[in-house]
């Protein structure tokens, strides 16, 4: 996204998250398949969302579902034998699966899971654990290996050594290390089953009936669905429909009933255990229990003297407010029906003559539907660099508004400056036209903090075909004592993680943002309240991002090209964005709110 330097077979089926059963969960068949029997379909769920079967695993000479949970004891304890197992059997063809069925694990969780193991396999979700009754699973870590022809040739434990009452030194039987290298070797398995202890899957399928519930919409989930959707849920926004009353609801229910579930919407995809960030519009578990347990009843509308008011919008197409200056850009482009558009920079028919600052820059597509992204800097006389980037229009991102910080924090366009554009379109399959404008609003109190920035983007590294978990790593130490305000990642669609870190001279380390499960189409900006991470000067603030490359990333233009940095979709990119301020700066600049100039004295 960001280049500004412009400007100057093994299948380990252990772990994997994908949901057995979800959507179509109805076609897979209840019976549970004996030892010699085949499995002809098992459908789930993977960390993005997106509903997948056994047949998109490709074809392998094993298969090893391992089924777990986040809080299983026994799991933990036997995640790390399972990764000595995957680097041993990681070049013969065996594909390793985590089939996640903890009743209160989300799609988060499992991906949070498999990247805390540094776990390259898949993990999958089995909501109504579908596939565990399939393969005649009943306890967490039971595993299931399938032969090439997709016979079920072993069901049991990975090992005797761990136990709900205790453990012993050594397992007196490596079972499920034998039955793999029985089963490569083309000999039958001499221990087909073996009992399993471990923690009992106590998921529960979906009621046949409307559960009984006193809950109802006016007075329960109205002021749920006013508060967590309508922003993006209304007239005249991005989002498909509105979800203003309760007939847009109900005419939405099962869809919404399964985003909530899978946490895909209200969209957020930070971890909830790693920092706190003040944007964050996910629903807590209360919300999110009480609009799933209405979504499954017979969904009472209740009396509309109970509803809430509704709430009020400003009548306007800017996210920041009605700017108070708009530029645009001066040619209108076409875009072609189909093929790759070399990226357009534009340079902003508006010149700075005076230092100016401002409190809110928004970009707007006057035809969204082409513009892939848009990237904003400002350029001077010496040019432009990734320090004088202020800001991009992405897939699912927010403008910059840093009015919501309270804290008297502003941008600084230098005087003889003006805005350029880095603009990537895309093709709809029919000839469009595109303008784009720029919307800046000035603050209306004195200036005490000027907005700050540095961007992590190591170059030189190339992504093996194939690779489910290409490893990238970048730091920068902080050059002040920093009040980090806000953290914005971006890769293309091969991004599966990627996780920021605090670290002092001392070797301590806190984690700032975890995203598990990357998504393409969402790229949120992180932001942190103004006083709550203080970094002293010489902090090294480090990013750790995986890239997934593999035939099972479902977005995946090509598996079996190697990946280099590039700006388009098909290439990849590696771009951690931290903004902060100085603790010691304490300025009083009083701005025109007309203009954003210094008011002389």
């Amino acid at each position: 996204m960001i280049s500004l330097r412009k400007w100057t077979s093994v299948v380990l089926l252990v772990c994997i998250l994908p949901i057995f059963g979800d959507a179509g969960e109805g076609e897979q068949s209840d019976a549970t398949v004996s030892i010699g029997g085949k499995v002809n379909r098992l459908v789930f769920k993977d960390i993005r969302g997106v509903n997948r079967e056994l047949s998109e695993l490709g074809e392998h000479k094993a298969y090893v579902f391992v089924f777990v949970t986040s809080d299983c004891p026994i799991v933990k304890k036997s995640l790390p034998k399972l990764l000595q197992l995957y680097r041993e059997f990681q070049s013969r063809d065996v594909q390793f699966v985590c089939v996640n069925v903890g009743a209160n694990d989300t799609l988060r969780d499992v991906a949070s899971q498999a990247l805390e193991l540094q776990a390259p396999w898949p993990f999958v979700k089995d909501y109504e654990a579908q596939a565990a009754k399939t393969l005649g699973i009943t306890r967490t870590p039971q595993v299931a290996v399938l032969n090439s022809n997709r016979e079920l040739v072993y069901r049991g434990r990975v090992d005797d050594q761990f136990r709900l009452g205790g453990s012993k030194p050594n397992p007196s039987r490596d079972d499920l290390k034998l039955a793999i290298e029985e089963l490569l070797a083309g000999k039958n398995i001499s221990v087909p089953e073996t009992t399993a202890d471990g923690c009992a899957i106590s998921t529960k399928p979906p009621p046949s009936t409307p559960i009984q519930s006193n809950l109802n919409y006016q007075q329960h989930i109205a002021p749920i669905i006013l508060k967590h959707c309508t922003n993006c849920h209304r007239e005249g926004t991005a989002a498909p429909f509105s979800l203003l009353n309760p007939q847009d609801v109900m005419a939405h229910s099962e869809m919404i009933q399964e985003v909530v579930r899978d946490e895909t919407m209200p969209p957020w995809y930070a971890n909830k255990r790693h920092g706190k960030f003040q944007n964050d519009r996910s629903l807590n578990d209360q919300d999110k229990q009480m609009l799933l347990e209405w979504l499954a009843s017979e969904r009472s509308i209740g009396s509309a003297d109970a509803a809430p008011a509704q709430p009020q919008f400003e009548e306007t197409p800017w996210r920041i407010g009605t700017p108070d200056l708009i530029i645009t850009t001066l040619e209108q482009h076409t875009v072609p029906a189909t093929g790759f558009v070399p990226y357009k920079y534009v340079v902003l028919p508006h010149v700075f003559l005076s230092d100016t600052w401002v409190s809110a820059f928004e970009i707007r597509p006057m035809n969204p539907a082409v513009v892939h992204h848009c990237n904003m800097a400002y350029a001077t006389s010496q040019g432009a660099s990734e320090e004088t980037f202020i800001t991009g229009y992405v897939p699912g991102g927010q403008p910059m508004d840093l009015t919501k910080f309270d804290n008297g924090v502003a941008y600084k366009l230098p005087a003889g400056s003006a805005l350029g554009l880095q603009i990537h379109y895309t093709t709809t399959g029919q000839e469009q036209k595109s303008r784009i404008q720029v919307g800046l609003r000035f603050p209306r109190e004195n200036v005490r903090k000027q907005l700050y920035h540095f961007v992590l983007d190591p170059r030189g590294w190339k992504i093996p075909p194939g690779d489910p978990a290409f490893r990238i790593q970048s730091s920068h130490q902080l050059k002040r004592d920093a009040d980090l305000l806000g953290i914005f990642t971006h890769m293309h669609v091969r991004g599966r993680d990627m996780t920021f870190y605090a670290c002092d001279p001392q070797g301590g380390r806190e984690t700032l943002l975890q995203i598990p499960n990357y998504n393409f189409e969402w790229q949120l900006g992180y932001e942190i309240a103004p006083g709550s991470k203080l970094y002293p000067k010489g902090t090294r603030i480090e990013a750790i991002a995986h890239f997934d490359n593999s035939s099972f990333n479902p977005y995946n233009p090509d598996p079996k090209a190697t990946v280099e940095y590039g700006p388009q979709t098909v290439d990849e990119m590696f771009n951690g964005f931290v903004f902060y301020v100085d603790q010691n700066e304490s300025l009083d600049i009083q701005v025109d709110p007309k203009t954003g100039r210094v008011k002389k004295k």
